[in-house]
């Protein structure tokens, strides 16, 4: 089968890095991050998650190919805060969104167990 192996989908491979960062130099405070063993699952809940931050100009993000278990993340922020500063805040963002998603949902389950009870 011409398949590759499962584990290469989230593996890292030996000096592989798990965020690559490059200076945009098309566009004035922007900035390109490849993030590798990651899909459209992460890079379309940062990118939203950016999308909200008003000192974010623009944020996008695309998969180069559907084997390539990898995207491309392009931030452009105002002069004042720089591409990483708003990539940083968006996932410490999302980490308390989560827990707290998380947290209601295991009060929820809890509630439905102690009402069957």
């Amino acid at each position: 089968m011409n398949a590759p192996p499962s584990f290469e989908s989230f593996l890292l491979f030996e000096g592989e890095k798990k965020i690559v960062v490059e200076q945009d130099t098309k566009v004035p405070n922007a900035a390109v991050f490849t993030v590798n063993k990651e899909d459209h699952t992460l890079g379309n809940m940062i990118r939203c998650q950016l999308l909200k931050d008003p000192n974010v100009l623009f944020a996008g993000y695309k998969q180069p190919h559907p084997l390539e278990h990898k995207f491309i993340l392009r931030i452009q922020s105002t002069p004042a805060y720089s591409p990483q500063d708003a990539l940083m805040n968006a996932i410490t963002d999302l980490i308390s969104e989560l827990s707290l998603l998380e947290e209601r949902f295991r009060d929820a389950v809890r509630e439905k167990r102690e009402g069957l009870e």
